[in-house]
């Protein structure tokens, strides 16, 4: 599918004035089309059907070329499933391709709902994160967290996912001292889904390096929890 097409077929749905509204909001200067994330969805589901895989790649590449608000996002939607056959390597590739990209939080919530797929299909791709919590680029940090949220929701992670949330904590850890505030948020928001389902751990953690945290933060990350003796 050319990149033209994809994007008339998109326009199709503006919404009169969403899109001045949307620049407004992420306060991000790129184009915006004025859709609403049901549309994306829609056709991005519609593509992964019809699509051959390298067809859909090349359609996610130019999406995301595009640099449009939307455009990133739907590209992000169009790798966002739990299996991507018969060899998904490229995918995991191109979201860590546009991870320098990304700048604004958004764009980065999706990228990392795709991401924790490809992590999910293949868990010794924690590896290659090793070094995202030390990155310059403040949403390679946070997507260190987001991209493994799901391992902190997990009640009885086995023996394969385990690994995953420890490194993750190891990586909340040593991000708990950044002065970032979206970093803040997603340590706290890493350690409060963790207390939904493994209390004692969340509390382990927040009893080692809840110091590290800011106040609102540790609050935040705690809310859950018994409050201390």
């Amino acid at each position: 599918m050319l990149i033209e097409d994809a994007i008339a077929m998109l326009q199709l749905h503006e919404i009169p004035g969403k899109a001045a509204k949307m620049r407004a909001h992420y306060k991000v200067e790129r184009v915006y089309w004025g859709l609403t994330t049901p549309v994306l969805d829609d056709h991005a589901r519609k593509w992964r059907q019809e699509l051959s895989l390298e067809d859909r790649l090349q359609l996610a590449c130019d999406l995301w070329g595009s640099n449009a608000f939307e455009g990133r996002i739907c590209a992000a939607k169009l790798l966002t499933q739990a299996r991507i056959r018969p060899d998904d390597r490229a995918a995991w590739q191109l979201l860590q391709n546009w991870l320098a990209d990304v700048d604004c939080a958004a764009i980065c919530d999706h990228l990392c709902l795709a991401g924790h797929r490809r992590l999910g299909a293949d868990l010794a791709r924690i590896d290659e994160m090793d070094g995202w919590p030390q990155s310059p680029h403040l949403w390679t940090r946070k997507a260190a967290l987001s991209m493994t949220s799901p391992w902190a929701k997990m009640r009885d992670p086995n023996a394969a996912n385990s690994p995953i949330r420890e490194r993750a904590l190891e990586w909340a850890a040593e991000l708990a001292k950044d002065p970032s505030k979206i970093i803040q948020q997603a340590v706290a928001k890493w350690i409060y889904e963790l207390s939904r389902k493994s209390p004692e751990r969340a509390q382990r953690f927040l009893d080692a390096h809840g110091h590290k945290l800011r106040n609102a933060a540790r609050k935040d990350a705690s809310r859950k929890l018994p409050p201390p003796l």
